[in-house]
């Protein structure tokens, strides 16, 4: 069970991995975009009524259907199996309401932060009208997972950081299994030279804190490449300096080659996990990040790169840019690096999921 295909990203690929852990599944999704559905998952996966309204709009936007996702979940018809995972980020938890007896783990990306956490949505919505739809929608997403967590026979976090807004929010313990990583194809690459360049890399959107990097960079007076577009773009650039090069989205082979070459990646957001960060040590490359989120569960000071003290802008700025100006690359052991990002692998992943739904049918 998943939340909705409508794009590839981090939580698509823990679904993908499920689905190669146990080939004679099926996933169950509100709706779906043709696009979003990887080859392993074609003939799998079954929607519901909200996919025929979906349809009807061209596939434009899907905001206006989540007030509808937590009934619709309520209304799956699971058919006979042994157990139930639910992948859960926003909304899919309801999932859990018509399960009965049968075992269900939810794999949580994350409660959702966004309507928990006042501050998440302050830069989500413009105009009274769009904060008091999202207002809405935060109430509605706060009251579905309140009223499904205590059901869930078994509870995984994706990280540390994840496990403890769990704990607060819904008052639940859970097991943490780290997110695959593709770290097989995120390796080190014996023939890629060390440029001079810092990467930054992913969407330039509030939360992830792009401008905290792009000051930062023009205060050291380094390189710096952002690899990434989103909403942040125009801003981001008035704040760049003239050794910051804007590349925007770039393709999966040319992220591997920047990852490969760059000094460093920067992480100055808060993540729930952050596979980006953990791709970048496959392929050698330490990442100075933010000392809190999921980095705290990947980022090994003197291994695998730096955690920079978080605090206001101006303060998180000063020190990322500091922890340039001393970076010195020489001062790492890239084998070690990626040995070290080995242990998030996609195989560590699906032998963990494993036994935590075996445990669960004994």
């Amino acid at each position: 069970m998943h939340e909705r295909l409508t794009e590839i990203a981090g939580s698509e690929h823990v679904v993908e991995q499920l689905a190669h852990e146990w080939p004679k599944s099926k996933l169950f999704v509100p709706f779906a975009d043709p696009a979003a559905v990887n080859n392993i998952l074609r003939d799998r996966v079954i929607t519901g009524p909200l996919d025929h309204l979906y349809r009807a709009t061209g596939r434009r936007s899907y905001a206006p259907l989540l007030p509808l996702v937590p009934t619709a979940l309520r209304r799956i018809d699971y058919g006979d199996v042994d157990a139930i995972i639910i992948s859960h980020h926003a909304m899919a938890l309801s999932a859990v309401r018509n399960a009965g007896s049968t075992p269900t783990i939810a794999y949580v990306h994350s409660p959702a932060r966004w309507a928990w956490d006042p501050a998440m949505r302050a830069g989500e919505a413009s105009g009274i009208a769009g904060k008091s739809a999202l207002s809405l929608l935060a109430r509605i997403a706060r009251r579905a997972e309140s009223t499904a967590a205590p059901k869930i026979t078994t509870v995984v976090a994706n990280s540390t950081e994840v496990a403890d807004r769990i704990r607060r929010w819904w008052n639940r313990e859970s097991t943490v299994v780290h997110p695959p990583v593709d770290t097989e194809r995120y390796s080190i690459d014996p023939n890629a030279v060390r440029d001079d360049f810092f990467l930054l890399a992913g969407r330039l959107v509030p939360y992830k804190r792009p401008e905290i990097a792009i000051a930062a960079a023009e205060q050291a007076g380094v390189r710096l490449i952002v690899a990434g577009s989103g909403r942040l773009a125009d801003d981001c650039r008035k704040l760049a300096g003239p050794t910051t090069v804007f590349l925007g989205r770039v393709t999966d082979a040319e992220m591997l080659s920047l990852q490969r070459r760059a000094q460093a990646l920067l992480m100055p957001g808060v993540e729930d996990f952050g596979i980006v960060p953990v791709e970048a040590m496959g392929c050698g490359t330490p990442v100075l990040a933010v000392d809190e989120g999921g980095a705290l569960d990947t980022v090994i000071p003197g291994l695998s790169g730096e955690l920079i003290p978080n605090g206001s802008d101006d303060a998180l700025i000063d020190a990322l840019a500091a922890a340039m100006s001393a970076f010195d690359a020489k001062e790492y052991d890239h084998n070690a690096i990626s040995d070290h990002a080995q242990q998030f692998s996609r195989a560590n992943f699906r032998k963990s999921m494993r036994d935590i739904v075996e445990a669960q049918l004994r």
